[in-house]
């Protein structure tokens, strides 16, 4: 519904690259999607508005790919991920590892037999997980006032 929308068709002939970087991301062509995401940086290091956010923008978008590729296995090789993506597997290992340690991708990585399992977290236990966040950070902010108000 929103890439065939007559909005974004009408702005689609002005800006091709976010055009064709949608679109492989629709049809899950990740190498292409890689492809455009190597075209659009240029532009946006250039615009001077987008200029300091590209780093995350790009970064945002590499997980944004790998997430929807991993949403469809249970595991997946690290040779047939990387084929999709038209990347090295050593590169494709990096950047695996350094988001699911920053916690944006929910997966491990089966370094011995080359293996991304996904780890797909049920409604309730997400929802267990947020609230046991929330209230650390509630009992952290309780003791920092306690310790100002006892002074």
């Amino acid at each position: 519904k929103i890439i065939d929308g007559p909005e974004i068709l009408a702005v689609a002939s002005d800006m091709p690259v976010v055009a064709r970087l949608v679109n492989a991301l629709y049809d899950c062509d990740y190498k292409g999607y890689l492809h455009a995401m190597v075209d659009l940086q240029p532009i946006l290091v250039a615009d001077r508005y987008l200029q300091p956010h590209s780093g995350y923008i790009m970064r945002e978008l590499h997980v944004l790919g790998y997430k929807q590729f991993l949403d469809s296995y249970k595991s997946v090789t690290l040779e047939s991920m990387a084929a999709a993506f038209g990347v090295g597997t050593e590169y494709l290992d990096l950047q695996l590892s350094r988001f699911i340690a920053a916690g944006r991708l929910t997966a491990k990585i089966d370094k011995f037999g080359g293996v991304v399992e996904t780890n797909r977290l049920d409604l309730k236990n997400a929802q267990y997980k947020d609230m046991i966040q929330k209230g650390d950070v509630l009992l952290n902010r309780i003791q920092k006032l306690a310790r100002v108000v006892d002074l």
